[in-house]
């Protein structure tokens, strides 16, 4: 029997998502959503099958495994599985510097 996951969106993500919508609206509002829409459909369809994104190479190569992330060309979706839920951690624009923008998420954070 398969496992399935719940998908679970950080504010963090969810501020990333609409950071993208207003982005591409102010270019073609229709283009926006159709991507959000992809993104979210993608991320949501990890719940069979979790492992199948990648382990994020920027982390990987500091020796840090538990996040994976999908790959929606031009965007990352980083994600960590847990026992009973996927958590999308980030939607992060791969043209972007990801090394930067985690360094950065991480010295902003509140723990």
């Amino acid at each position: 029997m398969n496992k399935n996951y719940d998908i679970v969106w950080s504010n963090i993500a969810e501020n990333d998502l609409e950071n993208i919508v207003e982005h591409i609206a102010d270019n073609s509002p229709p283009n926006a959503l159709k991507i959000v829409k992809r993104i979210k459909q993608k991320a949501s369809s990890l719940y069979t099958f979790p492992e199948r994104g990648r382990i994020v190479p920027e982390l990987r190569d500091q020796g840090i495994l538990q996040y994976r992330e999908l790959v929606i060309s031009p965007w990352r979706v980083l994600y960590r599985i847990s026992e009973k839920s996927v958590l999308v951690l980030s939607v992060l624009d791969s043209r972007r510097n990801i090394e930067d923008i985690l360094l950065k998420r991480l010295t902003n954070s509140k723990i």
